[in-house]
């Protein structure tokens, strides 16, 4: 059994039904500040764009926001999609947080776009294929090294220069999982939303994983695995409030996009409703906290995860900190 691996927090700012973005934002930053004070080692925001009922989107502006408002967790981005961005941007905007916020900043890329392609093409600033996105990397690298300087081009960023930002890649196909151990970087697994192939992909990154690689910033493979969470009382509260996320995976599926819908009975919802929300979020841990921990620790016994990222959504976002808050009662036993 995997004992005390970290525990992580990634947040997409969700907006509930009869509730606002402005609302969203500030229950996401009582989370923070929630995981901050229970012990979590990260918090996390995933860049989405196009998507009314996300807030996720300006993640340096989070994580500012969220590092400012806590005290020791780390905070980062999962990801930054970076071929929306120029990258001596993100160094330069990420190189402030580290120098803002010593030690606590971390930067996660992703080599997706993070929405549709219309809007991607409004966004795109940098290629998204494999080796631009290698290069791209290593002059992020460059930029937060010693001297600040790109690897392939003479241009310094004297912002970032010796803040040695953490990098990790995040993926949820061998393609990334490529990526992240040629570089050997460590790799984060989006399993949450992506859960087919998850073992080929941790092992196609633990057998392409290079410690001698000029990038690396890791002597081994270290592994972060993506599992959605909702942790109640009871198995049956849990199972109630575990619907509004079904229902979230049915309007993202119909092209809906409703915001968060309030809880329903389980027995109500149809049954096709079941069996694309359980295929889509299969990797997923619902229940009373010891039911949670013992799912978290198998998911961890059976990925070799070096750490988890949970994911928990709730219409009401109280139900959300209770869920974090048992989680980490539970875990420290």
């Amino acid at each position: 059994m995997r004992n005390h691996i970290p525990l992580n927090v990634l947040d997409l700012v969700p907006v509930s039904a009869g509730s606002d973005m402005n609302a969203a934002l500030d229950a996401s930053l009582d989370s923070a500040k929630l995981a901050d004070e229970l012990g979590y080692e990260r918090y996390w925001y995933a860049e989405h764009h196009n998507t009314e009922q996300l807030g996720a989107s300006a993640t340096d502006l989070l994580i500012e926001r969220a590092a400012a408002n806590t005290h020791r967790i780390r905070v980062g981005s999962g990801g930054v999609m970076l071929p929306n961005h120029p990258p001596l941007m993100v160094a330069e905007a990420f190189g402030t947080l580290a120098r803002l916020h010593p030690g606590r900043i971390d930067l996660g890329l992703g080599r997706a776009p993070g929405t549709d392609p219309t809007t991607s093409s409004l966004l795109a600033r940098s290629g998204s294929a494999p080796q631009a996105v290698m290069r791209n990397i290593a002059d992020l690298i460059g930029w937060f090294g010693p001297e600040g300087r790109a690897l392939s081009a003479p241009v310094v960023s004297g912002v970032s220069a010796g803040t040695n930002v953490p990098i990790w890649v995040l993926g949820s196909s061998p393609v990334g999982a490529t990526i992240a151990g040629a570089m050997g970087l460590p790799f984060a697994v989006a399993s949450h939303f992506a859960p087919d192939g998850l073992q080929q992909v941790i092992e196609t990154y633990r057998a392409e994983f290079n410690a001698d690689a000029p990038t690396a910033q890791t002597e081994c493979p270290r592994v972060m695995v993506g599992v959605n969470v909702m942790v109640a009382p009871t198995d049956a509260e849990a199972r109630r409030l575990w619907t509004t996320v079904q229902q979230m995976m049915v309007s993202v599926r119909t092209g809906a996009r409703l915001p968060l819908q309030p809880t329903v009975d389980p027995e109500s919802l149809p049954v096709e409703v079941h069996r694309f929300s359980d295929a889509m979020l299969r990797v997923r841990a619902v229940g009373t906290a010891d039911v949670v921990v013992a799912q978290l620790r198998a998911l961890a016994d059976v990925t070799g995860a070096d750490e988890l990222i949970t994911v928990t959504y709730a219409h009401d976002s109280a139900d959300r900190l209770r869920s974090m808050r048992l989680l980490a009662e539970a875990w420290e036993r």
